[in-house]
């Protein structure tokens, strides 16, 4: 294991070893506005974190593929998925996808809030993604267009627009139709407990061929 790659899993570990729960436990309001009324298949779903969004896709009657770089993060979503008796749906698979990116094809691709206060080459990542989309398959990539309202101290940090994560994908021209391309703001509660705002991007694609 490259000594990078190991740092990452031990700063993640940690992190998800720090509190019995990290994330809410709900799923991505992005990824259930975006799936309600796809015809479920196969989902792959990258950072799948503590597991809501491959348990939430699971019980639409997706079968999922989940991958993060957390083994600790894993086993506490193999449990979710077995408390919510959809273990069967979903496969759960450790990846630092910066170096490794599971094979397969799936009919959806989703990639939210794929971001980490180290170093991780996420474009190369998400052109991985959309190679992993099978013909008609959807990738949905969300992440956070802006810092937290809370959060003055890293008001400079730059968060692609959509538009540059779509030029960053180096998508073959007429392969590729765009669904959905917007900013939508959220509320967020902050370290203080009063509520925040924050500003996040969706992006949609869907491969024709």
């Amino acid at each position: 294991m490259h000594e990078d790659d190991q740092a990452g899993q031990e700063f993640w570990d940690s992190r998800y070893s720090e509190s019995e729960q990290m994330w809410s436990g709900k799923p991505n309001d992005a990824l259930v506005r975006e799936v309600t009324g796809m015809t479920p298949g196969r989902a792959l779903d990258l950072g799948s974190g503590e597991g809501a969004d491959a348990i939430w896709l699971a019980q639409q009657g997706w079968r999922v593929t989940g991958t993060d770089i957390s083994g600790v993060a894993l086993d506490r979503a193999a449990g979710h998925a077995r408390d919510a008796d959809v273990d069967a749906l979903i496969e759960w698979r450790r990846h630092d996808l910066g170096e490794s990116f599971p094979e397969g094809e799936w009919d959806l691709v989703s990639a939210q809030f794929l971001h980490t206060p180290g170093e991780m080459p996420r474009e190369k990542i998400l052109r991985a993604a959309a190679a992993a989309v099978a013909p008609g398959g959807v990738l949905l990539i969300v992440g956070h267009a802006s810092g937290p309202s809370w959060d003055h101290e890293h008001h400079d940090m730059h968060f692609p627009t959509t538009d540059e994560v779509l030029l960053s994908l180096e998508l073959p021209e007429g392969q590729w139709e765009v669904l959905r391309s917007e900013e939508h703001e959220r509320v967020q509660t902050g370290p203080d407990g009063q509520p925040g705002h924050r500003t996040d991007n969706t992006l949609k694609l869907r491969r024709l061929r």
